[in-house]
């Protein structure tokens, strides 16, 4: 099993090697604030965003660690079958290396951003290595150094009305549950150091639908690991929302208490806070998304399990447009920890101040 201790100790080496200041020099930015704490802070990005020299200056200042936002998923990495390209993923670790940053893998395994000629092949007799093959290829190449891999991505959805809860996938309907398995096996064959995550989300709100998931999710990881899965950690995406359906903090804080008690880890890995449906007033809907920031991490960082949190995102700038009448509003979503100068916005300060509780 994979320690806090072991994921810091990580962290520290790679910014000891490379940049030799990094345990001396003052707080600059969520990383050193995290670290203090015992958690490793960090967020998804893209290599088109490392062209902006502002945004690249304060991902270095702001993250620990760093993800691959689509790059190293399978319709990037294996656009024609058996010709793989790592370039993105490459250019992301070079950054992460280059400032100390460690990097973590997502995602191996789920239902989208597949290649276009992967369900066709599927099909075919013998499909099981276009699963386990490139499992050991991807993981293969970064051996060493990846810390953590989401190696099955939203895999439940206890709506589809399956008894356990599994979401209904192409590779459901091609291998059965098994493929769970297959997956997690592949990637502790390939790399015997790294932490394999199952990575979610439907377990944060509060909601009638959300006690579901939670049980589900239980359910699942406890018959998962009965079998000998090698799951070592749930992945909590932390995908909220200011204006909508609530975290609630004593449901989250039973549910991450159970977790623990698996002997699983815990990650934060896409957290951000949607904005929409909120007043024009931007101050207001600042405050807002802040609240349900630290409303969540209070909870997550107070279960020992829970060692890293990344956003999906540092800053405003490169999320997706909003539709035409928003846009004619000026209304842009604003629901990361920077803004679109990079300038810090009330997300970064609640951040700083659950990491700092």
């Amino acid at each position: 099993m994979i320690s806090r201790r072991f994921f810091l100790e990580q962290l520290a080496g790679a910014a000891t090697a490379l940049r030799p200041s990094f345990a001396a020099r003052v707080e600059t930015g969520l990383r050193d604030i995290a670290v203090r704490r015992g958690i490793v802070y960090g967020c998804a990005a893209a290599t088109y965003e490392l062209k902006d020299a502002a945004f690249s200056a304060a991902l270095a200042r702001e993250a620990g660690i760093l993800s691959a936002e689509y790059e190293m998923k399978r319709a990037a990495l294996e656009p024609s079958r058996g010709r793989y390209d790592f370039s993105g993923g490459d250019g992301l670790l070079a950054f992460a290396r280059t400032h100390g940053m460690a990097f973590r893998g997502h995602t191996l395994v789920w239902d989208h951003s597949n290649p276009p000629w992967l369900a066709d092949a599927l099909q075919q007799p013998n499909a099981e290595p276009l699963l386990t093959d490139y499992i050991a290829t991807v993981v293969g190449h970064y051996k060493g150094r990846v810390r953590s891999w989401d190696v099955v991505n939203e895999v439940l959805q206890p709506t589809d009305g399956r008894r356990d809860g599994l979401r209904d996938t192409l590779w459901l309907k091609r291998f059965g549950p098994g493929y769970i398995d297959m997956a997690f096996h592949a990637a502790r064959q390939a790399d015997p150091a790294a932490l394999l995550v199952y990575n979610d989300w439907g377990c944060e709100w509060g909601a009638p639908e959300n006690d579901r998931f939670r049980a589900a999710t239980l359910d699942f990881l406890s018959h998962a690991l009965a079998r000998g899965v090698p799951i070592q950690a749930l992945g909590l995406q932390g995908h909220l929302s200011a204006f909508g359906t609530q975290v609630d903090q004593k449901k989250l804080a039973v549910f991450l208490d159970a977790v623990r008690g698996m002997g699983l880890k815990i990650l934060v890995t896409e957290h951000d806070v949607d904005d929409s449906g909120g007043p024009s007033d931007i101050a207001l809907r600042d405050q807002a998304v802040a609240d349900a920031s630290r409303r969540f991490l209070d909870v997550m960082l107070d279960n020992p399990a829970t060692q890293a949190v990344l956003t999906w995102g540092l800053s405003d700038r490169f999320l997706d447009p909003p539709g035409w009448r928003d846009r004619l509003a000026g209304r842009y979503p604003r629901k990361l920890p920077l803004d679109r100068d990079y300038g810090r916005k009330p997300m970064w300060n609640a951040m700083a101040k659950a990491f700092r509780a």
